[in-house]
C-alpha cells in the first residue's frame, strides 16, 4: 500500500509496508494515484514519453521490492498475550478540581468514598508487576487520579519500595505523575524532579480556556495557580522529560493559539489532546467540526515550523515521528498494550485493562492484593490488534496509529474492535504532518 499525500507544500509518499518516506516530483506523484481513471486523467497533461517513462520507473522499483512493499503480515506473529510491563496506579480517586471534561467523573471514577491507595496496596501491585513481567527488566509505573499529589505521602513510600525491589530484583522501574499542578509544593517539586523519569502537566492554554473547563472545587479558575507551579517545576527539571498536555473542545477549534500560548508562557515539550466525549454534550467534538480541525492542525504546523526558523522552537508530541528508531512490528501492532502488557489499579487494588475502564461494569481483569488475573479478558485485549480490525487493515496510518484507543472504540462504538472515526481522521491528519516535518528535517540534513 502507498499513501501520496501533500502536506507543506510538498508532495509525498509513504510507503506502509516499508515505512519509507519518498518525496516526489508532480509526475511521479501523478502516476502513483491509486485511481486508474484519475491517474490517467493526471498523466495526459505530461508528454507521453516522460509518462511512459515514469511509469516504467516505478514499475522496476515495485519489482525490486523497494516500493509498495507487501504489509499483509500475519496475526500469527501475535500468537501469544505479552508479559505485563507497565501499569497505571490510581494515587487518589480524588481531585481538588473539577474538570468538566473529566471522563473519570472529577477525579473519583463514581467512587463515593474519594477513596486514596495505601501504601500496602502499591507496594502489593508492585510486586504484582515484577511477577508478571516475566525475563522483562524495564518496567513502567505511572502514578495517576483524579489528583495524585492528595496522596503524595503514600506515592513517595510506593517509590521507595519500588527502589528496593530493584535491588532486590534487578528490575528498573520508570516512574511517571501526571498532576494538575494546582498543589505542587517545593517538597513535590523535588521529589517528583528526584524520582520521576516523567511528568505531565495538565494545562490547557490560554487562562481562559484553561479556566472554563478546568475550575476548582469552588467554581473557580485553577489556571494562574497550575502555570506558576508548573513553570517552577520545569525550571528545576533540568534536563529530565516532562511535557504539558492541554485539551481543546469545541469551545477552542482554534488550538494553535492555546499551544503557542503554552509555547509563550515557557514551556518546551507540548500536546494538545482533542476532548472524547459524547455528542450530547456541549463541548464536544463532533464531525461537523472536522474540517475545521483538520485546518487548524495546518495552521499549527505552519506555525510550528515558523517559530523553529525564529530560533523559538518548541517540540509538539504529535509532530514527532521517528522513521529510522521507531517502535517495533509488534508495538506497531499492538499500540498501548492496554489489558494485555498494561493495567491500572485502583486504590483498593482491583485491576482494569487501563485507566479509562476503572469503574465500568464487567470490566475488571483481577486484583493485585490477591494475585489474581483474568487471563481470557487479557487474550481479548491481546487479540485486538490493527491485523484483527477490518477499518484499520485498510488504513495507511495503521502501523503508526496502530489502532487507536480501544475505550475511546467502546464509548463511541460499543465494541474494542472498532475504532472511533473522528479519532482516527484527526490522526491521520497529524501524522501527514509529522511525515511533512520530518522530510522537511531531512532535506535540511542531507
Amino acid at each position: 500500500m502507498i499513501h501520496t499525500f501533500e502536506a507543506l507544500g510538498q508532495k509525498l509518499a509513504l510507503d506502509v509496508g516499508s515505512g519509507a518516506l519518498h518525496q516526489l516530483d508532480d509526475i511521479a506523484f501523478d502516476a502513483l494515484n491509486p485511481d486508474p481513471a484519475e491517474r490517467a486523467r493526471l498523466l495526459s497533461r505530461y508528454p507521453a514519453d516522460e509518462a511512459s517513462a515514469i511509469i516504467v520507473e516505478l514499475d522496476e522499483l515495485r519489482r525490486e521490492g523497494v516500493i509498495d512493499v507487501p504489509d499483509d503480515y500475519d496475526a500469527s506473529l501475535l500468537h501469544e498475550p505479552g508479559v505485563v510491563k507497565a501499569m497505571c496506579l490510581h494515587a487518589a480517586h480524588d481531585c481538588n478540581l473539577r474538570c468538566r471534561y473529566c471522563f473519570a467523573h472529577d477525579g473519583t471514577y463514581s467512587d463515593p468514598t474519594r477513596a486514596r491507595m495505601s501504601v500496602s496496596v502499591g507496594k502489593a501491585a508492585l510486586d504484582w508487576l515484577i511477577g508478571k513481567s516475566g525475563s522483562r527488566r524495564a518496567l513502567e509505573a505511572d502514578f495517576f487520579g483524579g489528583e495524585p499529589l492528595l496522596n503524595l505521602r503514600a506515592v513517595k513510600e510506593i517509590v521507595a519500595y519500588g527502589r528496593q525491589r530493584e535491588r532486590e530484583t534487578g528490575k528498573r522501574f520508570s516512574f511517571t505523575i501526571t498532576t494538575n499542578a494546582v498543589g505542587l509544593t517545593d517538597d513535590a517539586i523535588h521529589f517528583i524532579n528526584a524520582e520521576m523519569d516523567n511528568c505531565v502537566l495538565s494545562l490547557d492554554g490560554r487562562r481562559e480556556v484553561h479556566d472554563r473547563m478546568r475550575p476548582d472545587a469552588g467554581g473557580h479558575g485553577s489556571y494562574d495557580r497550575a502555570l506558576e507551579s508548573a513553570l517552577k517545576l520545569v525550571a528545576a527539571r533540568g534536563e529530565k522529560s516532562y511535557y504539558v498536555r492541554g485539551t481543546f473542545t469545541a469551545y477552542n477549534l482554534d488550538f494553535t493559539n492555546d499551544a503557542l500560548a503554552l509555547a509563550d508562557a515557557g514551556f518546551e515539550h507540548i500536546s494538545v489532546e482533542p476532548v472524547v466525549a459524547s455528542e450530547d454534550e456541549p463541548y464536544a467534538l463532533k464531525q461537523e467540526h472536522l474540517p475545521r480541525i483538520l485546518a487548524e492542525y495546518d495552521a499549527l504546523a505552519a506555525a510550528y515550523i515558523e517559530r523553529r526558523r525564529q530560533g523559538r522552537p518548541f517540540s509538539f508530541f504529535h509532530f514527532n515521528v521517528d522513521l529510522e528508531n521507531g517502535p517495533c512490528l509488534r508495538k506497531r501492532l499492538t499500540g498501548c498494550g492496554a489489558g494485555n502488557e498494561y493495567v491500572a489499579v485502583t486504590p483498593e487494588g482491583k485491576l482494569y485493562p487501563c485507566h479509562q475502564f476503572v469503574g465500568r461494569e464487567g470490566w475488571e481483569i483481577g486484583d493485585a492484593t490477591t494475585g489474581a488475573f483474568n487471563s481470557a479478558m487479557q487474550r481479548v485485549f491481546a487479540d485486538n490488534h490493527v491485523l484483527s480490525k477490518p477499518d484499520c487493515r485498510a488504513c495507511w496510518a495503521k502501523y503508526f496509529c496502530s489502532g487507536g484507543c480501544c475505550a475511546n472504540a467502546l464509548s463511541m462504538n460499543g465494541r474494542l474492535d472498532k475504532p472511533y472515526e473522528l479519532a482516527c481522521a484527526m490522526q491521520r491528519k497529524r501524522l501527514e504532518l509529522a511525515l511533512a516535518i520530518e522530510a522537511m528535517d531531512l532535506n535540511e540534513h542531507n
